[in-house]
């Protein structure tokens, strides 16, 4: 594990090197939450939910009179 050799070095270190990593491991958690925002999940569409909220015409997919010269 990386976190009892990571402290162990840091306890090594001069308290103003400490500092110095700690402003620098506080930059690269800001940094890396900037690059890599979080993906917010979608609600997924439940199918048939608006079933019966429309009617459609007998004659929906009828040749339009409009067209008649283009077919």
């Amino acid at each position: 594990m990386l976190s009892p050799t990571l402290i162990a070095s840091l306890e090594k270190l001069p308290e103003k090197l400490q500092q110095e990593v700690l402003h620098y491991a506080e930059f690269l958690a800001a940094n890396y939450a900037q690059t890599n925002p979080p993906i917010p999940t979608q609600k997924r569409r439940q199918a048939g939910t608006m079933q019966g909220m429309f009617e459609m015409s007998d004659d929906f997919d009828a040749p339009l009179e409009d067209l008649q010269e283009y077919m």
